[in-house]
């Protein structure tokens, strides 16, 4: 069953692009409250709350990739989905912070 809420809310984000675009000093962004960033995220991230995305686009020009990430998806979801509205191409959805902080510590 939590499969399926994973494939619905981004989860399913292709692990081998990831890591490449990680590796390629992706611009990571951690889109959960600053509460939540506080207790622990990928290295290297910058936190930008889901409801301060569209007010913060400028932090996201001039980015060759983007991997936002939060707890479970789905905000990074959203934020992929506003991002891709104001014109970024470049974005991927990295799911959770887990799996982004896993990716960046094999690398």
């Amino acid at each position: 069953m939590f499969g399926i809420f994973k494939n619905l809310f981004g989860g399913s984000t292709d692990n081998e692009e990831l890591k490449q675009v990680i590796s390629d000093g992706a611009f990571l962004v951690d889109v959960r409250t600053p509460g939540e960033f506080t207790t622990g995220s990928a290295k290297g991230a910058v936190n930008i709350p889901l409801d301060k995305v569209s007010g913060q686009l400028e932090k996201f020009k001039g980015k060759n990739k983007i991997v936002v990430f939060c707890r479970s998806g789905n905000r990074s979801s959203q934020a992929k989905s506003i991002l891709e509205q104001n014109g970024f191409k470049n974005v991927l959805n990295g799911g959770t912070w887990e799996n982004v902080n896993k990716i960046i510590k094999e690398n």
